[in-house]
């Protein structure tokens, strides 16, 4: 939030590509075009369809034609898989199918950095896959900071850095992480036990 100014840091700066960006109001929206996010909560228009929600910021930002920003539009729900859901609207939807409108829209966007906060957080396990599929693909070429919890969604990334109480509790590589004594490993050695026990459970029928 604080990278996306929609949060001003009470202390310290926040730097992007070269550029001290805390507190330029007047460039907010030059330095927000850089940056495309998604949020763990869906953020969509509950009175627009999920076409209407990919194409709203094509014709009120960036003033495009209707027509034409219909058929990006349509064309990024294709990538995601939604393009026959594109007249549905979201009370509509499953968690996953809105997670992937969310995913359309910051793939339209073509920004070079990616905000992914908790974006797979809020899913059952099968939507989870399917969205994770959608955020590979999104993630191609660009810088993307994660925000997780879930260690799934972070092994194949070139560095974590771990947060505890506000301050960096550890920083490393995924393996350098899970073979090195510290709060990360620890978490890890839990999530790792508690999928066991749960693979038992279900084993046994």
């Amino acid at each position: 939030r604080c990278i996306n100014q929609l949060t001003v840091p009470d202390k310290g700066n926040v730097w992007l590509e070269g550029e001290e960006v805390t507190h330029h109001m007047k460039e907010i929206n030059r330095f927000r075009q850089k940056i495309g996010m998604v949020f763990q909560e869906f953020n969509l228009f509950d009175h627009l369809s999920a076409v209407g929600n990919v194409e709203i910021g094509l014709i009120k930002v960036k003033k495009m034609d209707k027509k034409r920003a219909r058929e990006i539009a349509m064309e990024e729900l294709r990538r995601v898989g939604l393009e026959k859901q594109a007249h549905q609207y979201p009370a509509q939807l499953s968690g996953g199918q809105k997670q992937r409108i969310q995913i359309a829209r910051a793939i339209m966007k073509d920004a070079p950095i990616l905000i992914l906060d908790e974006a797979t957080s809020s899913l059952d396990s099968k939507s989870e896959h399917e969205v994770q599929e959608a955020l590979e693909e999104l993630m191609k070429g660009r810088l993307t900071i994660i925000i997780a919890h879930r260690f799934s969604t972070i092994q194949n990334v070139d560095r974590i850095i771990v947060l505890e109480e506000g301050k960096i509790a550890d920083m490393g590589t995924p393996n350098e992480l899970a073979t090195r004594k510290g709060l990360y490993s620890d978490l890890l050695k839990y999530q790792i036990e508690g999928d066991k026990k749960l693979l038992a459970k279900f084993e046994l029928y």
